[in-house]
């Protein structure tokens, strides 16, 4: 018997049955969503080519996130994903609040998926069409997409993330060609009004619009804080954790494999972007990628990657149903949500804890009627995510600062330890604090600073309103006894394989 066959035997819960090559991929799915192919528009047009080392650096710090969330689920067996670690080595409250606010970040960034989907991608083909009937659509088709088993919906993910990569690539190819052959557009520089006729060159990083600082110091600061929800999504293979074939295999790949994908699919998407279309002539309620095809006048290309980027979006709502769905499934079994959601069908699918994500979608319908469905919008909506995987990622980085103190024979026997692990956790929750005070520069990301606090306050009722429920402890401890259990069962195998 493998390890893999002893932990699928521990129980009748979540089924191992996702692939490296399904993991791979939702790992890329996960990153690559409105945050890059919208959002990029207005973190350009604030912070020039400076964006590129805004990503850079995000990616950079996330990097060591991903690195401290992948030695801890693979120090314990029984983790299925980060709520199970922050509870083990922080307390109860801590799986509560990641668990929760985990949820609530995957439903935020639904939202806006389903918010961009409705009133950029498919407004950009019908543009008098209800932007409501567009969004109810999507949401019933992810939930349908999800029903099935978690291999089906490793399969639609992994397709989903191909179109994504394989539509970079050929941005990236075609780029280059327009670059090579000194392609000539004309475009309107949006700061100063004025139409010019630019030739496609690396030099555009540099030469215009004041250079490749040219939003200015406080442009480049600004750019952290929209930029900052692009990323959102990494974490999402530890989600995955406990329905991975040989996660101590394919885990590891999947986190190393991360800051090549960020030189690739972020720096290099944007470098080719801004040098065949200088920066100034990008709007912040636009699409990036459908206005460089569409200045270069294919018209056929731009409704091609308009349907690209609305596949990108689904991808990325797609993802945060499925991670809400089994964080809530972690939640109830172990007592910190209602039993109803613990449930599975056959095919081992927590459908409850589906329908419940889905319902909450419908919120989207609310900020598309109310005509919020903009760039304000859109930013308050984003900063709140942002704000909340923030805080996940946190609580991640003081897990493993712990873990670390209490258990330093785990940690010295780990085969993926996270490297510079004394210091880069300090170094990154700096660069969150940061972070922080960014959301403070600007009207709307401050409107989301300050609306976020609501949502803590909330949780922390409801985790007092729980700790006085007799059935809450009794569920708490017999979930303590269960994964105390399968530790037994998993150091027994392992002594036994030495």
């Amino acid at each position: 018997m493998t390890q893999t066959d002893v932990q699928q035997t521990e129980g009748p819960g979540l089924e191992r049955a996702l692939s490296n090559r399904h993991i791979q991929l939702i790992a890329i799915g996960g990153a690559i969503g409105t945050g890059l192919f919208m959002g990029s528009g207005k973190t350009i047009s604030v912070a020039g080519p400076s964006v590129v080392l805004v990503y850079m650096i995000i990616g950079f710090m996330l990097y060591f996130v991903m690195r401290a969330m992948g030695e801890l689920l693979l120090s314990r067996t029984h983790y299925r994903n980060f709520a199970d670690f922050a509870g083990d080595i922080l307390g109860p409250a801590a799986a509560f609040f990641v668990g929760w606010t985990y949820w609530f970040c995957w439903v935020v960034t639904g939202v806006a998926d389903v918010i961009v989907i409705a009133s950029v991608y498919v407004k950009y083909w019908l543009p008098v069409f209800p932007t409501w009937i567009p969004a109810v659509a999507v949401i019933v088709l992810l939930m349908l997409l999800n029903l099935p088993s978690v291999r089906g919906f490793g399969e639609t993910e992994f397709w989903f993330a191909m179109v994504k990569i394989v539509a970079i690539v050929a941005l990236i190819v075609a780029g280059i060609v327009l670059i090579a052959t000194g392609f000539t557009n004309e475009y309107t520089n949006l700061k100063t009004g004025d139409s010019i006729e630019g030739t496609a060159s690396l030099m555009n990083l540099f030469s215009v619009g004041g250079g490749f600082f040219g939003g200015g110091a406080m442009g480049f600061i600004m750019g952290f804080q929209i930029a900052v929800f692009a990323f959102v999504g990494v974490e999402l293979v530890g989600t995955a954790a406990a329905e991975t074939k040989n996660p101590e295999r394919n885990l590891p790949k999947a986190i190393n494999a991360i800051p090549v994908r960020i030189l690739l699919f972020y720096v290099g998407a944007l470098v080719i972007l801004m040098s065949v279309v200088p920066w100034v002539a990008f709007g912040k309620d636009e699409s990036p990628f459908v206005m460089l095809f569409s200045l270069a006048g294919i018209g056929a290309a731009a409704h091609l990657v308009n349907l690209v980027v609305l596949t990108s979006a689904a991808s990325s709502a797609n993802s945060g149903i499925y991670s809400t769905s089994r964080m809530v499934y972690t939640l109830a079994t172990s007592g910190d949500a209602p039993r109803m959601f613990a449930k599975l069908t056959k095919a081992r699918v927590p459908r409850n804890a589906l329908f419940l994500t889905g319902v909450l979608l419908l919120s989207s319908l609310a900020l598309l009627l109310t005509g919020l469905d903009k760039s304000t919008g859109f930013s308050i909506v984003t900063t709140i995510s942002s704000l909340c995987f923030m805080f996940v990622w946190t609580l991640i980085l003081i897990s493993y600062l712990v873990y670390r103190k209490r258990r330093p024979q785990d940690h010295a026997s780990s085969a993926f330890k996270m490297p510079l692990g004394k210091v880069m956790p300090y170094v990154v929750m700096a660069f969150f604090v940061f972070l922080l005070w960014a959301f403070t520069q600007d009207p709307d990301t401050r409107a989301g600073l300050i609306a976020t606090p609501v949502w803590f306050v909330v949780v922390g009722i409801g985790y007092l309103l729980l700790r006085k429920n007799a059935t809450h402890a009794k569920l708490r401890a017999d979930h303590k006894q269960q994964i105390a259990a399968e530790q037994a069962a998993a150091t027994e195998w392992h002594a036994a394989n030495r």
